[in-house]
């Protein structure tokens, strides 16, 4: 490998995506012939992107930057969808930086007034590599009691793979947890010298199966919009559509809110938990004095 580590990430997501693909998906003529390597060779990715199969390999291996026709051409042969194509680019058009001290994200005020507003939908802030630095308390009503977690420990994906409970909470924990490691992975080619989020890698990676090969993977995907299905045990299934909303003053907080149509049995379901969360709080402050 080189020593550039956004050039070896660059090729390692290249394997990983020619490792997907049949040469039928791509057009290409399929023998009967037995195959060496699952998906396509590199002498195949390389014809269908018009390049040398040593310019190619070279890339692969870390050894040599790409340009930006380059990129384009690898993009389309290898079918790589809108969060790809950006990953990719990404990796390739920055080169790698010193590591640099990052200050402790607070959450912007307008954010903050904006969560503290919602009274009936469940809506957290995200900072970098997914930390959840605001919530509110339908949030944690929702998913769960945020202030109990350690400051440092507080990140959705190490909370999706080390509670428990995030097992059976989610309908499809699987599927939620494996999108947030794609999630995830994107932060990492924005923040790639980011000690804390390489800690948090290789601590999933040791403590998760799971995670270790999700995260090999090398797909990616950003915070936008979705639905998710939970059990929650005092207001039943839910089915909440989740969408993400960036913040203009600070580009790496994104207010993330559940919310269900009105009328619909999850959005009866949202405003009894609220009533819960309400009376649990009065009962941890006590009565006024």
């Amino acid at each position: 490998m080189s020593s550039n580590p956004r050039r070896d990430e660059l090729g390692e997501f290249l394997k990983a995506r020619r490792g997907e693909l049949t040469p039928r998906a791509v057009g290409l003529p399929d023998s009967s012939a037995p195959r060496r390597v699952s998906g396509l060779r590199r002498e195949e990715v390389a014809q269908l992107a018009s390049i040398s199969t040593d310019y190619y390999t070279r890339l692969e291996q870390g050894r040599m930057p790409a340009s930006a026709p380059v990129l384009q051409a690898l993009a389309e042969a290898l079918h790589l969808d809108d969060d790809q194509r950006r990953y990719l680019f990404g990796l390739a058009g920055k080169e790698s930086a010193k590591p640099r001290r990052r200050t402790l994200q607070k959450v912007q005020p307008q954010l903050r007034r904006l969560l503290d507003d919602l009274g009936c939908t469940p809506a957290v802030v995200m900072g970098r590599r997914m930390d959840v630095i605001a919530w509110n308390p339908l949030a944690a009503a929702l998913v769960t009691d945020f202030s109990q977690v350690p400051e440092k420990h507080r990140n959705y994906v190490r909370i999706l793979f080390t509670d428990p409970s995030m097992r059976t909470l989610y309908a499809d924990w699987k599927s939620v947890a494996r999108t947030a490691v794609a999630q995830l992975r994107m932060e990492a080619a924005k923040y790639p010298d980011d000690p804390r989020l390489t800690a948090l890698v290789g601590e999933l990676s040791v403590r998760d199966p799971d995670f270790r090969t999700w995260w090999a993977a090398h797909h990616v995907a950003t915070l936008s919009v979705g639905t998710k299905v939970l059990h929650h045990p005092v207001a039943g299934e839910l089915s909440l559509d989740w969408d993400t909303l960036t913040a203009s003053t600070d580009p790496d907080q994104q207010l993330v809110v559940w919310t269900a149509e009105v009328g619909s049995p999850t959005h009866d379901g949202l405003r009894i938990l609220a009533s819960w969360a309400a009376a649990q709080h009065r009962t941890t402050a006590g009565p006024a004095g």
